[in-house]
């Protein structure tokens, strides 16, 4: 968070409030930040434009023999497809009026920046979950707060889909959607899936997802802890090992729950690494939290807050989503 006063602020009798709200600002922020699932899930990429844009390289197709002193061969690599993301301003305010300062209403000076702190937090996980949620229910466009945002990824498709093309090998087509419930043996399924993902030319990636990721639903969560959570198989009369057990990360994003459809239950593995690293689930920082006092003509302190960021997919194969109808059954 970053801060600037307007002339004279100091000056004013708005003087003795500005070092309160402002510490009052830092210690929520840090508060809030602890409890954000965000950066768990998306990995956040620096901006430094209006928008940029991703891609990378096929693969390499690997050492060959060639023989005592032969020749070394010449790898051809192509550029994917670009993905452009485009950076989106957010603002909000808060006022601390004349008549607060002296009448002495210190309960405003907490309750306020509250807000607007949460407020701005909130949104950044709205966004990200609406735009997370509308990729599982198929979207190539989502809206958020009156605006349409972009969930397609690099190769035109939503992120989750059952024909993700390549651009080398035309005839690999390869499914990230998936309708499997949430059960020990449906998890593995997808995992192997995942584990299956190649690249342009075909090559193995090495996909290694160990992040479950659902929204705040009962079933869903009694499924994912049943699946993982027993060192032994509870559906087996002897009790067979549960090789899930102690290999996942569950993360419970209620956020999610609000752009849902009512009764949907998906499921989401991620391999966080793979997916930082192509991004697969991006967040894009162009301008962090700048927030500016000043002294408005009706005699107020306004708070103002500044930001630009947006969320945004890139290569779909960090990720894998199951419970979708219309998914591939495996």
């Amino acid at each position: 968070m970053i801060f600037s006063e307007g002339s004279g602020v100091n000056d004013s009798i708005y003087g003795k409030v500005q070092a309160p709200i402002r510490k009052y600002l830092e210690s929520r922020e840090e508060a809030y930040e602890k409890k954000s699932l965000l950066m768990e899930i998306f990995g956040e990429q620096k901006s430094n434009n209006w928008a940029e844009g991703y891609t990378g390289l096929t693969g390499f197709a690997g050492f060959k023999p060639v023989g005592e002193n032969g020749a070394y061969p010449q790898e051809e690599v192509k550029e994917q497809d670009v993905k452009v993301i485009e950076n989106m301003t957010w603002k909000d305010s808060f006022a601390i009026s004349r008549e607060m300062i002296d009448d002495n209403k210190s309960g405003a000076f907490k309750s306020q920046p509250e807000g607007f702190v949460k407020g701005y937090y909130r949104t950044r996980e709205r966004h990200g979950a609406a735009m997370l949620a509308g990729a599982m229910s198929g979207l190539s466009r989502v809206q958020f707060d009156g605006w349409r945002f972009d969930a397609t990824c690099c190769d035109g498709l939503p992120l989750f889909h059952t024909q993700h093309p390549s651009k080398v090998k035309k005839t690999l087509k390869q499914s990230n959607c998936f309708a499997n419930t949430l059960t020990a043996a449906d998890l593995g399924k997808v995992e192997s899936a995942m584990q299956n993902f190649k690249g342009e030319n075909g090559e193995l990636l090495g996909i290694a997802p160990t992040t479950i990721v659902i929204p705040n639903d009962a079933a869903l969560k009694k499924a994912a802890f049943e699946a993982v959570g027993s060192v032994d198989d509870p559906s087996t009369s002897n009790n067979a090992f549960n090789y899930q057990y102690g290999r996942w990360n569950i993360l419970v994003w209620p956020y999610l729950n609000e752009f849902l459809a009512s009764g949907a239950a998906p499921w989401m593995l991620l391999d966080k690494e793979h997916s930082d690293l192509v991004g697969s689930l991006i967040w894009q920082t162009r301008v962090e939290l700048e927030v500016t006092s000043e002294k408005a003509g009706n005699d107020a302190n306004v708070w103002k807050g500044y930001a630009r960021f947006v969320a945004g997919f890139n290569d779909w194969r960090g990720v894998a989503v199951g419970g979708i109808s219309g998914g591939d059954n495996l």
